[in-house]
C-alpha cells in the first residue's frame, strides 16, 4: 500500500480556510481532515476527538516533551497543535491528510515533512480580508487590526508554499 500524502492549507484568519477544505473534502470524501490538539477549554458543543482532542496545559507540555506533536504554538495563553501519531495512522493506511493550521505550524511541518504538500490561501486584496473579518462581528476593532498586522507578516512567509 501506498503512504497517504499531507496537505497543509494555512492563510491568514478570516481569508476563508474553513470554506475551502470543506469544499475540497466534499470533492474528496476519501481524504481526512486532522483534528487538532488544544490547551484551551472545551466549549459546549464541542465534542472531544472531533472538533480538538482536549488536554490539560500540563498535558499538552507532557505531549510536547514526548515529542508527540507534529507541529504546535502556542497562541493567546492556548496550546495547539497536531498529534503526530494520529497523522500518521491516516497516512500509513494511504489516506490523504489535510492539515489547516496556522503558518507558524505548517513550516514546522514542512522542516519535518519536506514532500508535503504546502498550500496558502489568499484573500482577492487586503480590503476584502478587512471586511470578511469586519462582517463576522466577533472581534473588535483592535483585534481586527491584530489580525491584519498579522496577516501581513503571513503574506510575507507566502513564498515558502507551493
Amino acid at each position: 500500500m501506498n503512504k497517504g500524502k499531507l496537505i497543509v492549507v494555512s492563510g491568514p484568519s478570516g481569508v476563508g480556510k474553513d470554506t475551502v477544505v470543506s469544499e475540497y473534502l466534499k470533492l474528496h470524501p476519501e481524504d481526512v481532515l486532522s483534528v487538532s490538539m488544544t490547551s484551551r477549554p472545551k466549549r459546549d458543543y464541542e465534542v472531544d476527538g472531533v472538533h480538538y482532542y482536549f488536554k490539560t496545559k500540563e498535558g499538552f507540555e507532557e505531549e510536547i516533551e514526548k515529542g508527540n506533536l507534529l507541529e504546535y504554538a502556542l497562541y493567546n495563553g492556548n496550546y495547539y497543535g497536531t498529534p503526530l501519531d494520529k497523522v500518521n495512522e491516516q497516512l500509513d493506511q494511504g489516506n490523504e491528510v489535510v492539515l489547516e493550521i496556522e503558518v507558524e505550524g505548517a513550516i514546522q511541518v514542512k522542516r519535518k515533512v519536506p514532500d508535503c504538500v504546502m498550500i496558502f490561501i489568499v484573500p482577492p486584496g487586503k480590503q476584502a480580508l478587512y471586511d470578511r473579518l469586519k462582517r463576522r462581528g466577533t472581534e473588535n476593532e483592535d483585534v481586527i487590526a491584530e489580525r491584519i498586522a498579522k496577516a501581513n507578516r503571513e503574506f510575507k512567509l507566502a513564498h515558502l508554499y507551493d
